[in-house]
């Protein structure tokens, strides 16, 4: 065993290389038979056949050299006719007899010798067993005529000179011509455009016309006048333009034969090959043709993805891509399955658009469509899903193998994706940004309901705009809402910053109220350069490195801003100056940003600097004189520990509760901080939620219907505490998390949490069930079902008359819901009669006109945040490319990411004992101060008279009993009460004349009625009269409310508030007056941060710190 076992070891690997090459000697002597596998036939004539006609390369080498052959002989044709002089006069023997020299002879026998040889060849290895479909081709005919009379010469010398129409080797150059390019795409493996291919036809067609046309008449006319070359040619250019000028004319009629031939031949072959060129030509309108190779490695472009394009998606697309300086040299090439839409095509043609976006009709899953479009060269892809499918799921899917495709055929090009469905969002997660749909609507709905108007402040945000919008209007709202409407996100690193780079080695917060005291400008996060995670408003604690990216919000980007810097000093001193003369009559109530900044930096020198452990914007103490503005303490430019949030959000806050009555505080519902256990979906973000410590019994989550555990079955009965929060959906889909989360962060006081409602059966009785009457917002979701509507803006039909039926019934109450297309925004709240809604809409127009992207901004339901349109998450995937961090910032301001150590998005309210602090810049102050926060916006609702119409007027049927009016009616008689009938005819004819009928009826029976029931018929006639639309809907509510058994009561205080327009202020400037009712957005400091990483020391920390907080925790900033 041991001598088998050292014979098979393995040889040394220089041994195993050397039997390789040299073969196994040890071997030779076996019996072994080599056995050769061949494709084809091992026989002659399949070896010339692979080498003449199967193999691609020397195929195409063969066709080369015969194309070379016949362009030799048609040259050698010219030749001999240069060399050729007939002798003079009139003879049929200078047609059939040429004067051909020995040399030149030669040479075409030796051609055509060759010419022959190939084509018999060609004709043995084709043949297939039909002889004749070989010999009655054309070219094999052609090669006959060209090649049989030059080798009989050689037998028969007298026959050296005569005529052998050489010329008609052009045709056979075509024929081969056309063959190598077909052996030249099959052999580089890459097809060329068809029409590329019929545009060389073509022309090689008109060329081998007008030479055959040339050579022939030339040698005919040899016969008769003895026509030159070049006359020849002449004559043919003059005649196929059908000029014909006639100075150059064939005599003979063989000659005039010829050129008919040739006309009829151009009449039959030109018209086919132009008709084949057009169609091709019309295909490739159709198809979009292909982005140039060369184009692609010289300039810079971009690929949109769509599956169906609308006239709306490209404008947004492109006004937004090319609103960006740095764009402006970029191509946009638009890859679609689908024909190009007419509105689309007629957009293309404008001279702005026709030399920069180029449309592809072709599918992302096809490689070739891929290389038309020149994807792997491009600088990014967006791929876009198709809002307006039923079937949101399979829209998701087709987009999710667009990316697939996208990645698997260009893996270095940046992919930004949109997806409507959160659960199919884990699916395109190695795309550089993804954009999930349902995710931010849901996020932005939940916002709206606790900061109003978010979705406004982001819209407003993510769009580009200068800030022009509304500036020639005369109201001073839309100027003042469109000018900040221009802010948008910026960064810019810190150590190239001329905004923030003397702020180097000081905190966040300090930075951002200097910065914006001395710029205007609201610094709102920051990121590290050895951390890439974005930070909002990281606090006091935070300091401030040369290396941080700064994230702000201006009007424009520094690069392009002027600085003016004024003198200081002069600055200083005035601002002294009028430290007596501030609040003097004479003083003007808005000042410049420049002496408003003044004035604070006068009063930050003489206050003092007290801890602010208070949640409250309380009025100082230490007022000073009575002439004097309040002081507020200086923002510290390093933090003080003693002047930080004494508490933070993971301490037990049951204190405030705990102080409640007995019988309140039985009805309190316990709530545990914590991750939500199960996820709906892969990739949705953990956030710190505010809980139950046990899940709730399914049966109890029913509204309507009682169950063992409690028997209410209406929102009534429960008796929340706080407003209800009701969602109207179809289904309850995935997207609701986003919903839920952000009105149950940890972040949000527990006394304010929110009842939240899902109503799947939108009708007036489940309205009234699920407690309208109580609830302060009430959420459309977009209606699935109306995706299927053949009109694409018919999307929002549904959404749109179930919001209009929900704002009569119930005018007070806040409705919230968004739409598809945002030129639907105009039917939210619809007013047929307004002239205030009509001056809107011409405002809406003009701004059209002007060029903005947001034109529908003055819109009164958007600006108040009551409508938003999703297509704005378009835009922020377009803004991406430029800003790669927006994303990222829009999810951290909606809650969707919960990045340790940011903040988050709230919302103060500015109260009467708030009015002390006048001016935005000092709230700016005084909250960066105190609290560490930092405001980005001021949402204003102001009161305004609007024109009412006949429908919209109010009136009780109580008020118009008890007017002066109807008490001298009572002591008219019945005549003259039939008058004043008769009067108000004019305003309700058909309602009059009816009623006139029934009283008439009645009146002959009035002897059988006492006066007292004549009395109540004329009040219940009078009633109808007066009763008008809001009664009517007021009084079918009340019914409804009476027939399921619900008081009344709620539905009597409900005003309407329709003579209030709201509109969103970002950024304002800092002298901006604060107003009752004002609504400040925040950015507050992330309550984690301040808690230690080890859990033992902050457990004693906050033990400390729980004993001398103050009882009104830090949940919320109240004025």
């Amino acid at each position: 065993m041991t001598e088998l076992e050292s014979e098979v070891l393995p040889l040394p690997p220089r041994y195993r290389f050397r039997d390789l090459l040299l073969g196994d000697q040890s071997f030779q002597s076996d019996d072994r038979v080599q056995v050769e596998f061949y494709v084809n036939e091992n026989t002659f004539k399949e070896r010339l056949k692979l080498f003449f006609i199967k193999n691609q390369r020397s195929s195409l080498r063969i066709r080369l050299f015969n194309f070379s052959l016949k362009l030799l002989t048609c040259l050698l044709y010219i030749v001999r006719v240069l060399l050729d002089n007939p002798e003079e006069g009139i003879g049929w023997s200078h047609i059939f007899w040429v004067d051909r020299k020995m040399p030149l002879w030669a040479v075409q026998v030796s051609i055509a010798l060759i010419s022959f040889l190939e084509t018999m060849l060609l004709i043995y290895l084709s043949y297939k067993g039909n002889i004749w479909e070989q010999i009655f081709r054309i070219s094999f005919i052609l090669e006959m005529i060209n090649t049989v009379p030059f080798i009989i010469t050689i037998f028969w010398p007298p026959l050296r000179n005569l005529f052998i129409p050489v010329f008609l080797n052009c045709w056979l150059a075509k024929y081969a011509l056309e063959n190598m390019i077909n052996d030249l795409h099959r052999a580089i493996q890459r097809t060329q455009s068809a029409m590329f291919n019929q545009v060389l036809i073509l022309i090689c067609t008109l060329l081998c016309l007008v030479f055959t046309g040339t050579c022939g008449i030339q040698h005919l006319e040899r016969a008769g006048e003895k026509l030159s070359l070049f006359k020849s040619f002449y004559f043919c250019i003059v005649t196929f333009s059908t000029v014909g000028y006639g100075d150059v004319t064939p005599k003979i009629w063989p000659s005039q034969l010829l050129v008919v031939i040739m006309i009829c031949v151009a009449l039959v072959v030109l018209p086919l090959q132009f008709e084949e060129l057009v169609y091709l030509w019309m295909e490739r309108q159709k198809s979009g043709g292909n982005y140039s190779r060369h184009r692609a490695q010289t300039e810079k472009h971009v690929v949109l993805c769509v599956s169906s394009l609308k006239i709306d998606l490209l404008m947004d697309f492109l006004n937004e891509f090319y609103a960006h300086p740095r764009l402006q040299d970029y191509y946009v090439v638009i890859l679609c399955p689908t024909e190009m839409d007419i509105q689309v095509r007629r957009v293309l043609q404008i001279p702005l658009w026709s030399q920069r976006v180029i449309y592809l009709q072709g599918s992302a899953l096809k490689d070739q469509d891929l290389m038309r479009a020149k994807m792997d060269n491009g600088e990014a892809c967006f791929i876009l899903s198709s809002r307006n499918e039923v079937d949101r799921t399979a829209a998701d899917h087709q987009t999710i193998l667009r990316a697939w495709a996208v990645k698997d055929f260009a893996p270095n090009c940046p992919l930004y994706v949109q997806i409507l469905k959160p659960e199919n969002k884990f699916h395109v997660k190695f795309a550089d940004h993804v954009v999930c749909e349902e995710e931010c609507k849901y996020a932005m709905l939940a916002l709206n309901c606790v900061c109003p108007a978010t979705s406004t402040l982001i819209t407003l945000l993510v769009h580009t705009s200068r800030g022009q919008e509304g500036q020639e209007s005369p109201e001073q709202w839309q100027r003042m809402y469109g000018r900040c409407s221009g802010n948008e996100v910026y960064h810019i690193r810190m150590g190239d910053s001329k905004f923030f780079m003397e702020y180097e080695g000081k905190s966040f917060t300090y930075a951002a109220f200097h910065a914006h005291k001395k710029y205007g400008v609201c610094l709102i996060g920051i990121r590290r350069e050895e951390n890439k995670s974005i930070l909002l408003n990281p606090g006091p604690r935070h300091i401030m490195a040369a290396s941080d990216t700064c994230f702000y919000i201006n009007i424009t980007k520094e690069e392009n801003s002027a600085f003016i810097f004024k003198q200081e000093e002069k600055q200083k001193k005035k601002g002294f100056a009028g430290r007596g003369t501030y609040d003097g009559p004479s003083r003007l109530p808005v000042h410049s940003i420049i002496a408003s900044m003044g004035t604070v930096a006068m009063d930050l020198q003489n206050t003092e600097c007290r801890p602010a452990n208070s949640s409250k914007l309380a009025l100082p103490a230490e007022n000073g004189s009575g002439n004097r503005r309040p002081s507020i303490a200086p923002v510290l430019e390093l933090a003080d520990t003693s002047s930080l949030l004494p508490c933070d959000l993971l301490s037990d806050q049951s204190e405030d509760e705990m102080t409640q009555s007995d019988e309140e505080g039985s009805a309190v519902v316990e709530y545990v901080k914590g991750y939500p256990p199960n996820s709906p979906y892969i990739g949705s973000s953990p956030t710190l939620c505010h809980l139950l410590p046990e899940k709730a019994p399914f049966c109890c989550l029913r509204l309507d219907k009682g169950c063992k555990h409690n028997s209410f079955e209406d929102a009534k009965a429960y008796g929340f505490k706080n407003k209800l929060i009701i969602v109207s959906a179809e289904t309850a889909g995935n997207g609701l998390y986003n919903f839920i989360v952000p009105l149950r962060a940890y972040y949000r006081s527990r006394k304010e949490l929110n009842p939240i409602v899902l109503l799947l059966d939108n009708n007036l009785d489940s309205l009234l069930q699920c407690g309208i009457i109580y609830a302060d917002n009430l959420v459309v979701v977009d209606k699935e079902s109306t995706m299927s509507a053949e009109e694409d803006y018919m999307a929002d039909a549904k959404t749109i008359v179930n919001v209009q039926t929900m704002f009569r019934l119930f005018p007070s109450l806040s409705i919230i819901t968004e739409l598809t297309h945002p030129s639907n925004m105009r039917f939210m709240q619809f007013r047929a009669k307004d002239s205030y809604s009509l001056a809107l809409s011409k405002l809406e127009k003009k701004e059209r006109e002007n060029g903005s992207n947001l034109a529908f901004m003055f819109r009164l339901p958007f600006a108040a945040g009551r409508v938003f349109s999703i297509s704005m998450l378009d835009t922020l995937l377009y803004q991406s490319f430029v800003k790669d961090y927006m994303i990222t910032i829009t999810r951290l301001l909606l809650g969707l990411d919960t990045t340790p150590g940011s903040g988050y998005l709230c919302a103060m309210k500015i109260t009467e004992d708030d009015l002390w602090i006048r001016t935005y810049g000092r709230l700016f102050q005084k909250l960066c101060s105190s609290s560490a926060e930092i405001p980005i916006g001021i949402y204003r609702t102001e009161s305004h008279m609007f024109a009412t119409s006949e429908s919209q007027i109010s009136i009780n049927v109580e008020d118009c009993e008890d007017t002066k009016d109807v008490k001298e009616h009572w002591g008219i008689k019945g005549s003259h009460h039939r008058n004043s009938c008769s009067s108000d005819q004019s305003e309700h004819p058909l309602l009059r004349r009816k009623s006139m009928q029934w009283a008439r009826r009645l009146s002959r029976k009035g002897n059988k009625h006492s006066s007292k029931t004549a009395e109540w018929i004329s009040q219940q006639r009078l009633s109808l009269y007066r009763r008008s639309e809001r009664q009517e809907l007021s009084e079918l509510v009340k019914n409804r409310m009476k027939h399921l058994g619900l008081p009344t009561t709620g539905y009597d205080e409900m005003n309407d508030h329709q003579n209030t327009l709201s509109y969103v202020l970002i950024n304002p400037p800092p002298d901006t007056r604060l107003e009752l009712n004002d609504i400040v957005y925040l950015i507050r400091s992330d309550p984690l941060a301040h808690v230690a990483n080890d859990g033992h020391s902050r457990k004693s920390s906050c033990s400390n710190k729980l004993g001398s907080c103050n009882p009104e925790t830090r949940d919320e900033t109240q004025l």
